[in-house]
């Protein structure tokens, strides 16, 4: 090894963000001045690209944006605020600090995320310092939860190997890390923290001053379960196992779900296999995976600017081989693995180390009091009394984890009391749903996703139910518009948004997370999802082979192609 490879850089002017970037200081811009200026309630679009490297990003609640308009008013800014929080996991005390927050400075909810994390949303300009400090006090924060860093790092929930659990955890919590911007912004503008006067002496030694050319994201999964989508990630780790410990990690690159509509040349991808690591040289080998797409990825357009795109414009073994050239050594072969499911395994299941976990089916995420269950109340009781910690899943959805035997009881009557179990009775359609905010906070949204989803589903629930196929696992993503934070892409039914109550419709992904969907119907309303699906539902309840799975029967039947590149995403052969 060592031998020097050399790729084509990628050419073009570099885009206003790389501008920003190089001008910010590190991160700092003018976003101390910003959050004085008492005039508006927003900020700078320079200094709000910015803020999300902080974790946070300014919103408008789109539902009052004309009225607003109308009266000459600025939009109803607010903030939402993300939390890094590696693997997914929180003390007792950490989840009543968030459901203090969501009452004292949000919108008395806060949102379980497809990576595994909190989201705040409605908090005012005036309240981000405190809220931030409030984070703080019981050992949170929110730098590189958002922006063109690496993001929160993903592991499998698993709430029945204890033991490998808290491995994988410390796993990600290491690349974390070691991945974290060194920049002092975040310390000295949220917490007050001593100014770096000399900024020269802060180099970014991983990121360099210009960071990455966008997101960066990494998830690790134990086979047989694949909740976290490993195949959708910027790097996928694949737990190996021997005699049930673990000894290193399968390693995928090129993964990501973003697209633009109407653009073929961006499109989802699912990351690819280059080998096998010890697990000791995993911290590493993600930097240096990372490097490459610093230093190659597209600076000028941001939407052909993720890994996925780098790698398949300079090829998957050119890009590893850069990566080994980096490392100083090869990459063993693949190890055998399988996956089984995406899903997560709802009710009590107890671990090897003999405690018990509850998993909760959350549905898209939202956590708050709904009219005749108050879900909040719920598990803040439990947190009062709980002596282990919370898991957050890849699908939206939290694990009451490390319960003691003499400890059960009393978590299960509170369960009991609030009829938490009554997710069990939900369709495996309806435990099978991921969907993303959407509309009112995200400027990005195109159509629903997380307010009309659950009422689609129940219209499906009844085709499903006329069918025999009420505990059928079936995956069901929806997203608001193309950037994929619901893993549309993968669902065996998908939705993406393309206007006002109008979806592009795909079907096809595969129940294990191994192969993307394929657009079936384009720019359709409800009407028209309902009476294309009923004769497909009905087809795969007659003909479906014993275990098949739904998005393996629609190829089998033809309805759609399998989709195994992201390169045939668009194309129709």
């Amino acid at each position: 090894m060592g031998r020097k490879i050399v790729l084509p850089p990628q050419e073009g002017k570099p885009s206003d963000v790389e501008e920003i970037k190089a001008e910010s200081n590190y991160l700092r811009g003018t976003l101390v001045e910003s959050m004085e200026d008492e005039l508006s309630s927003g900020i700078s679009d320079w200094d709000n690209r910015l803020m999300k490297f902080h974790g946070s990003y300014l919103q408008d609640d789109r539902d009052v944006r004309l009225e607003r308009e109308h009266k000459k008013l600025e939009p109803a800014y607010q903030f939402m605020v993300r939390l890094r929080m590696p693997g997914g996991v929180a003390t007792a005390g950490q989840w009543l600090k968030m459901d203090e927050l969501a009452e004292k400075y949000g919108n008395q909810s806060f949102k379980i995320t497809t990576r595994q994390t909190i989201q705040f949303h409605g908090i005012l300009k005036w309240n981000m310092k405190k809220h931030m400090q409030e984070l703080n006090s019981v050992l949170f924060d929110t730098i590189a939860a958002c922006g063109d860093v690496n993001r929160n790092v993903m592991c499998n929930a698993n709430p029945y190997q204890s033991q490998l659990h808290q491995e994988i955890l410390e796993w990600s919590t290491k690349i974390s890390e070691h991945l974290l911007p060194r920049t002092n912004a975040y310390y000295e503008i949220w917490l007050d923290k001593e100014k770096v006067i000399d900024t020269q002496e802060e180099q970014e030694p991983i990121y360099g001053s210009l960071y990455l050319p966008r997101k960066f994201k990494i998830g690790i999964a134990i086979p047989p379960a694949n909740d976290v989508d490993v195949f959708s990630q910027d790097i996928g780790l694949i737990a190996v196992l021997e005699n049930n410990q673990l000894v290193g990690f399968n390693v995928a690159i090129g993964g990501g779900m973003g697209m633009t509509h109407g653009d073929t040349a961006t499109y989802p991808q699912l990351s690819r296999l280059i080998g096998y690591v010890s697990k000791d040289r995993i911290v590493d080998v993600c930097e240096k995976i990372m490097t490459v797409q610093r230093d190659y990825g597209d600076r000028s357009v941001r939407k052909y600017a993720r890994f996925k795109y780098t790698v398949d414009r300079l090829g998957l073994e050119k890009v590893k081989e850069e990566v080994e050239s980096r490392l100083g050594y090869t990459f063993e072969k693949v190890k055998p693995f399988n996956f089984e499911h995406t899903g997560d395994r709802y009710g009590w299941r107890r671990g090897d180390d003999g405690n018990y976990h509850f998993t909760l089916f959350i549905q898209n995420g939202r956590v708050r009091d709904f009219d005749n269950y108050p879900l909040k109340t719920a598990l803040r009781e439990i947190a009062e009394i709980h002596k282990g910690e919370f898991r957050f899943t890849g699908n939206q959805n939290v694990v009451i984890a490390n319960v003691e035997a003499q400890d059960k009881e009393a978590i299960s009557e509170i369960i009991e009391k609030y009829q938490l179990t009554d997710s069990d009775n939900y369709s495996a359609l309806r435990r099978n749903s991921i969907a993303c905010v959407a509309l009112p906070t995200c400027g990005l949204a195109m159509a629903e996703a997380e307010r009309y989803l659950p009422s689609l589903i129940e219209k499906i629930e009844g085709i499903l139910d006329d069918n025999g196929l009420h505990n059928q696992e079936i995956t069901i993503r929806m997203s608001g518009c193309p950037n994929g934070c619901s893993r549309a892409a993968m669902g065996e039914i998908g939705f993406i948004g393309k206007g006002p109550g109008k979806y592009n419709f795909y079907l096809g992904a595969s129940h294990a997370g191994t192969r993307l969907n394929k657009i079936y119907k384009e720019n359709i309303g409800e009407e028209e999802i309902l009476s294309t699906l009923r004769p497909i539902i009905e087809h795969y309840a007659k003909e479906r082979m014993d275990n098949e799975y739904f998005g393996d029967f629609v190829i089998r039947a033809g309805y759609v192609e399998a989709v195994t590149d992201g390169r045939h995403f668009h194309n129709q052969t």
